[in-house]
């Protein structure tokens, strides 16, 4: 329960966002309903690779992107009930032009990665897609969309960029 909780407000946090205990609770609420689905699937899919504690960790953290992403798009996250981390900053704007505006500043970031590196971060960090997804994209095993996100975040730190919050 604790690795989930402290997951969920990782991600939450890495995105700029403060949770309220309610998104909390509802969050991590998502990650347990994912794992007992379709009778404990998600664990069954465990292949010992890593610990269960690291799978569990990935696990929850794809669902509460997931979810996050979710929610911000249909509105039912970001309405009072999860608020920026810095009180001083504005909440984001939902207006088209703003919209436009960040995703115009994502793309000039990511300018600076080449090809499949580009597109494995746009697809994982902006389209919230799984690495077995992108791994089908961009027609490449699965185990190296881990390694390029990995060498595409430390070139956009030593540019000065954090790749978790754009």
């Amino acid at each position: 329960m604790g690795l989930i909780v402290h997951v969920v407000c990782h991600t939450a946090q890495a995105r700029s966002i403060r949770l309220t205990p309610e998104d909390r609770d509802d969050l991590c609420a998502e990650v347990f309903l994912a794992i007992v689905r379709d009778d404990f699937a998600v664990l069954r899919r465990f292949r010992g690779k890593s610990s269960l504690a690291t799978y569990l960790t990935v696990v929850a953290r794809r669902i509460a992107v997931k979810q996050i992403l979710q929610r911000r798009t249909t509105g039912r996250l970001g309405e009072g009930t999860v608020q920026q981390s810095n009180p001083e900053v504005p909440a984001p704007q939902t207006e088209p032009e703003e919209r436009l505006s960040n995703h115009e500043e994502v793309e000039r970031l990511l300018r600076g990665l080449q090809g499949t590196e580009s597109q494995v971060v746009r697809m994982y960090h902006l389209e919230g897609k799984t690495y077995q997804e992108i791994s089908a994209l961009v027609d490449m095993p699965e185990n190296s969309i881990g390694p390029i996100l990995s060498r595409a975040r430390n070139k956009l730190r030593r540019a000065g960029v954090n790749p978790a919050t754009g």
